[in-house]
């Protein structure tokens, strides 16, 4: 019998694990100042232009009211701003404002430091390795779903 099947078990098994540290432990832990569907808008909104609730809707592939109600929630306390379409469409567009992209430079620390953690007795070559690997898996899940994620 191949070990594919033996290690695709694994796989899926040590996925699910993995799902169950998120959005809580060292991973994310007390002291965020975003909530995570902040934190994840905010990356996709600080490396792509402005753009609408429906391309967000469609980037995060969410019901448009979802994001609506995200979007608002982050209108109010200042982590985002409506701005015209730049390429001068009817409908206004969402970029992340500079008081949101300052959280999340402090939280993406607060997650450099929790996970650094977790591998800080980890060889750098394995630290690169699974990264390598992780980014790997993610863009094979975006080329599936046909919907690539802006990389820095």
């Amino acid at each position: 019998m191949s070990d594919e099947p033996a290690a695709l078990q694994r796989l899926v098994y040590e996925m699910t694990l993995l799902s169950r540290h998120f959005p809580t432990s060292v991973l994310r832990r007390p002291g965020f100042q975003l909530d995570r569907s902040a934190y994840l808008l905010l990356i996709r909104l600080e490396l792509d232009a402005p753009l609408s609730l429906r391309e967000l809707a469609e980037a995060f592939r969410l019901d448009i009211s979802t994001i609506n109600r995200q979007v608002g929630s982050m209108l109010k306390q200042g982590l985002v701003e409506r701005v015209p379409d730049p390429a001068g469409g009817i409908a206004r567009k969402i970029q992340a404002s500079p008081a949101g992209l300052d959280l999340l430079v402090q939280d993406r620390a607060q997650s450099r430091d929790g996970i650094g953690a977790v591998v800080a007795d980890w060889d750098a070559a394995d630290v690169a390795l699974l990264s390598k690997l992780v980014a790997r898996f993610n863009a094979s899940i975006e080329a599936k779903e046909d919907n690539p994620w802006p990389r820095p």
